[in-house]
């Protein structure tokens, strides 16, 4: 009896069990099938233009820093600070670094300072006039050669054919190197061609030769380095000086 009390409660809840999944099912197949709302608004289709990549480079649109490659400037500045590191026992590379930049640019301004130093050098001692000489005056006769052959010169032959041509400036040049060829061969100056019109002024021991050459090398200078129109009237005052002082040391 009591066996068949328990099958028959068994089958009971096996009954209900199975009512229970179909309910189950049948509300599920309600939500499955309730309806669903579409969105039947048009659709903007975006696009990117091609050139993209290369448009946006500036570097607020870069998030990757990079690292940039040492010329070769950089690498020699590197491979100095090493050895000076090295020699003074700088605490870091920094320091060696920054003290070979400094180093570096006092060399440069040497150098410069150096080179303005050997120009005015060559203009002081007038090794530069070839450079600025007129080039109707170059047409004549080199002046290079000249000056490293003035006591061979024929100036007297330079100036007929200066005067021919009406190089008054090229004229009174000649007759200042004739001047120095005389005195030269007088032994009143020794010939260099080294030496500046201040050097030959030293050597001269007669007083009024010393003032008459100071005044020659004023007129000299003047004339041949001054940029005007030569007049007649200073020429033929210049050219009667030189001749004047040509025959005096000729009779001296």
């Amino acid at each position: 009896m009591n066996k068949l009390l328990l099958l028959l409660l068994f089958l009971f809840s096996i009954h209900v069990s199975a009512q229970d999944s179909l309910a189950v099912s049948e509300n599920n197949n309600q939500f499955i099938t309730a309806s669903v709302p579409i969105d039947s608004s048009s659709v903007i289709k975006k696009s990117f233009p091609e050139n993209l990549q290369q448009k946006y480079t500036d570097k607020e649109f870069r998030y990757e820093s990079k690292t940039p490659e040492k010329n070769a400037w950089d690498r020699f500045k590197a491979w100095l600070a090493d050895i000076l590191r090295n020699i003074f026992r700088f605490s870091s590379e920094r320091t060696s670094l920054a003290f070979v930049t400094i180093l570096l640019k006092t060399i440069a301004v040497l150098i410069v300072i150096f080179v303005i130093y050997l120009i005015v050098k060559a203009v002081i001692n007038k090794e530069g006039k070839w450079i600025f000489g007129r080039n109707s005056d170059r047409k004549i006769i080199n002046y290079s050669e000249l000056e490293k052959n003035l006591l061979l010169i024929d100036f007297e032959k330079l100036i007929r054919n200066s005067l021919d041509a009406g190089e008054n400036r090229l004229t009174i040049r000649y007759y200042y190197l004739w001047l120095l060829k005389r005195m030269a061969e007088k032994q009143i100056i020794i010939w260099d061609i080294e030496k500046t019109n201040s050097d030959y002024l030293y050597e001269i021991n007669t007083q009024s030769q010393k003032e008459e050459f100071a005044y020659l090398s004023y007129l000299y200078n003047y004339i041949w380095y001054g940029e005007f129109e030569l007049d007649t009237a200073t020429f033929d005052k210049a050219k009667t000086a030189f001749e004047k002082a040509l025959k005096s040391i000729n009779n001296g």
